[in-house]
């Protein structure tokens, strides 16, 4: 199982969205869910579902699957539970309680628009495929306005990510792409490896690690793969290529060697990523991440700006920052970022 992914909440950016329980020894479930939004006629509408097991109104949302990751699980569900797939946005707030058994629960959100069959044919292809939904599990399902949902709503809980996406709507947060920034796998030790620096591999958990970080690419619907030529940020990437059918982006300017020449092309490179409505990935080394942090923060919320990392490593080998851009009249604006370390099974 994965850890809770880390997001800017209430100006605690980076941290736990749900921290460790309080109530010792209960047995803990871990699910995750998505807030599912359209606009229609300038209306925000968002997607809920019946359970007749239940017979209550909520989010679509279930349980980890062993060795899933949030994010994966997020997007299954919802394609479970609505038939129709998703990709990520911006985290919201997640919910904790008791059960009746006396176990805690514990249910990650994140908005989410349906995917487009065309624009997301890449993050669609690397993902598993799902069952069709079951009227066991949900019988119905129905599009309403944030104030009707908000009366719809079974558990008066369930309103607290409405208003956060709400709010974020109303602050022009909501829509977005994700840049992912990626450090490649755990690779061969430098004194262990007697060939070409460019040629140094990953090793059998770095491969692990960039396996485990398909489903997560897949689930915020990246459709562009950038990333440095050598050999071990070029392995991270090549799973969820392979699996998406994307072409990668192989650059020089990303290596360690042409950083050290020219910081202001790895610049470049990141701020087009952030000027595209798209989403990508960009994977490089840990001595190339403080100018990628840097123009992240350039163009983050202040909250988010502080929040990103600033000690080296910036990221352990596998790890990856997804950074949530909005469109603005001043130009794209990061409003939030969750670090992720994906599972290893």
């Amino acid at each position: 199982m994965g850890v809770p992914p880390s997001a800017l909440h209430s100006g605690v950016p980076l941290v736990p969205a749900l921290g460790p329980t309080h109530v010792e020894h209960a047995p803990v479930i871990e699910s995750a869910g998505s807030l599912v939004w359209r606009e229609r006629h300038g209306e925000l509408q968002v997607r809920l579902v019946h359970r007749p097991r239940y017979d209550d109104w909520s989010w679509p949302k279930g349980k980890l699957e062993e060795g899933e990751t949030f994010q994966a699980a997020a997007a299954r569900e919802v394609a479970e539970e609505t038939g129709k797939p998703i990709v990520l946005g911006i985290p919201l707030p997640g919910l904790q309680y008791l059960t009746g058994e006396g176990r805690v629960k514990r249910v990650h959100y994140w908005a989410a628009q349906r995917a487009s069959r065309t624009r997301d044919a890449g993050a669609l292809a690397a993902r598993a495929p799902v069952p069709p939904v079951s009227p066991h599990e949900i019988d119905a399902g129905v599009w309403l306005s944030a104030q009707d949902a908000a009366t719809r709503l079974t558990r008066d809980a369930d309103r607290t990510p409405l208003d956060a996406l709400v709010r974020a709507r109303d602050e022009d947060r909501l829509a977005t792409h994700v840049v992912v920034i990626a450090r490649h796998g755990k690779a061969v030790a430098r004194g262990a490896w007697y060939g070409d620096e460019h040629d140094r591999p990953l090793t059998p958990s770095g491969h692990a690690q960039s396996a485990a970080l398909v489903p997560v690419l897949a689930a915020y619907g990246v459709g562009t793969v950038v990333t440095s030529r050598w050999d071990r940020c070029a392995q991270t990437i090549a799973p969820y290529a392979s699996a998406s059918g994307l072409a990668t982006v192989s650059s020089d300017h990303l290596t360690e060697v042409q950083h050290e020449r020219s910081p202001a092309r790895v610049a470049r490179t990141v701020r087009e990523l952030l000027d595209v409505d798209g989403s990508s990935v960009l994977c490089t080394h840990r001595p190339v991440l403080p100018t990628v942090l840097d123009v992240l923060g350039q163009h983050s919320r202040r909250p988010v700006a502080n929040a990103l990392p600033t000690r080296d490593p910036f990221l352990e080998p596998g790890e990856v920052i997804v950074a949530h851009v909005a469109r603005t009249s001043k130009g794209p604006r990061v409003v939030a970022a969750e670090k992720i370390a994906p599972p290893l099974h």
